[in-house]
């Protein structure tokens, strides 16, 4: 095998996303053949001694899809100096998997693991667009103007203007709601921040679909293998099977 970069390398040999793989490079935790590498170093998985966090990295795994169920007051990514429990406490499955549309510690919902890099990559990468479907539950009824500055798209503090959004009332609650929000984009805590923009204070998020995968019944705290036709409509819908 020729060389390559060695982000791509990482990400086909089931450590997470490109951009993921990218990190780990950019914070110095790989190494080619004893040195530290910079992001756009190449080489030969074949010939060279590629590490992780001094692991030498094995051949690609056997793809996995994971779909799980994330509790509330729990983590979507494990991080070594962060005692909080994960959904990787969860999964007991040893594989370098990767979870696709992280939740913050406070929402609950479908999240997907996988050591497949590029659909990874697919699903998280802002260029591609792709639907992620919320419960979201106010704390107020929101009145239709502020339903229609959700929707055209907001300017949060950091001055970042979301991109436009579905936004629907599924239900009044006797002192507030519950919306569906459909998002193109995911930016840290953006539901929340949008609505504190707008004057709603959001109680609870939960996640109930990312593209055609949707959670289902599946109750917080469990997770399933996705099945093969499950598996071959959302690699469809990523655009990896031609």
């Amino acid at each position: 095998m020729s060389e390559d970069r060695v982000q791509k390398i990482l990400s086909r040999a089931g450590y997470g996303s490109r951009r993921g793989c990218e990190k780990f490079i950019n914070d110095g935790r790989v190494t080619v053949n004893d040195q530290v590498i910079k992001l756009g170093a190449k080489a030969d998985p074949q010939k060279d001694d590629i590490r992780i966090d001094g692991n030498l990295i094995g051949k690609a795994e056997k793809t996995v899809y994971i779909l799980v169920n994330k509790p509330r007051n729990m983590l979507s990514l494990k991080t070594p100096d962060d005692p909080r429990p994960s959904i990787f406490d969860l999964v007991k499955d040893h594989r370098h998997l990767y979870p696709v549309g992280r939740l913050d510690f406070d929402s609950e919902g479908l999240v997907l693991l996988t050591n497949d890099g590029k659909l990874a990559n697919r699903l998280t990468h802002p260029r591609y667009e792709h639907d992620k479907e919320y419960e979201v539950r106010l704390t107020r009824r929101p009145d239709e103007e502020q339903l229609a500055i959700w929707r055209r798209g907001v300017v949060l503090e950091d001055g970042y203007r979301t991109l436009p959004a579905q936004i629907e009332v599924k239900t009044y609650t006797k002192s507030g709601a519950w919306l569906i929000v459909v998002l193109k984009e995911g930016k840290n805590r953006q539901i929340r921040r949008t609505g504190a923009r707008i004057g709603l204070h959001v109680r609870e998020i939960r996640r109930v679909r990312i593209g055609p995968l949707e959670l289902g019944k599946l109750q917080p705290g469990n997770f399933r293998y996705l099945k093969p036709d499950e598996i071959r409509v959302l690699l469809d819908y990523a655009g990896l099977i031609e």
